[in-house]
């Protein structure tokens, strides 16, 4: 019987299963992962704490589970192999095509497309976020007395008015000094300049190296599609499109 300890960190390696789930599932008798792969949705519903929806979780996590091991194997097999062997067709179309789900199963990271940016254009960038840290939340005048007034900035006019002749104790107003750098200002956080989209026709004025594109708020989802597609054909980065 493996030991308890060896136990909990195989549960725990389920998605979704913390600590304090896998020592309930171990306090009701699975105490192994034979048994909790055996046991049913009800099954796991009865455990103390688990709630309907966690059991059902769970049991999708643990039918998903031996599917990933059983796909990973032959992988590992193929790997295994002498380079002659690996360059001979499978011996069966199963085996094939176990692989081939394999190849497509897995995740290839993308990373996203950076702009061509000169020495003095990386260093304005990062003076740029520096002050951004330290920038404050702007209040209007009184905003920080009374909860009636919106917490928004207005420039202060009145002629009494404490806020606008800088008097003790008032929060701070706008002022040129808050300002990033001149070269990079109103772009990105990458560094991109943003150029609106609407059609597919606009990508064609952006140059890839120093813009990017943001596609409009009443652009459709078919026109969006059509847009993503043609900017992975030109290389041109969506600052809003989630693939």
């Amino acid at each position: 019987m493996a030991a308890k300890a060896d136990v909990l960190k195989e549960f725990q390696s389920i998605k979704g299963n913390g600590k304090a789930k896998a020592e309930s599932l171990y306090d009701n008798g699975y105490t192994s992962m034979e048994k909790l792969l055996k046991a049913s949705k009800a099954d796991l519903a009865k455990v103390k704490g688990m709630t309907p929806k966690a059991a059902g979780e769970l049991y999708a996590a643990l039918k998903a589970k031996p599917k990933k091991e059983a796909a990973k194997k032959p992988a590992q097999k193929e790997k295994a192999k002498p380079k002659e062997e690996a360059k001979e067709p499978a011996a069966s179309g199963e085996a094939a095509s176990e692989v081939q789900i394999v190849e497509h199963g897995e995740k290839v990271y993308t990373p996203k497309i950076k702009p061509e940016l000169t020495a003095k254009e990386q260093r304005q960038l990062v003076i740029r976020r520096q002050i951004k840290k330290r920038t404050p939340h702007f209040l209007r005048a009184e905003g920080f007395r009374y909860k009636k007034i919106p917490k928004n900035w207005r420039r202060p006019t009145g002629y009494t008015g404490k806020l606008r002749m800088n008097l003790g104790y008032r929060p701070s107003k706008v002022r040129v000094g808050f300002r990033g750098p001149v070269d990079v200002r109103g772009r990105h956080a990458s560094g991109f300049v943003e150029i609106p989209v609407n059609t597919v026709k606009d990508l064609d004025k952006i140059n890839p190296k120093t813009q990017a594109a943001r596609i409009g708020g009443t652009v459709g989802t078919k026109k969006r599609l059509l847009i993503a597609k043609k900017a992975d054909e030109l290389h041109i980065r969506l600052l809003n499109f989630k693939r």
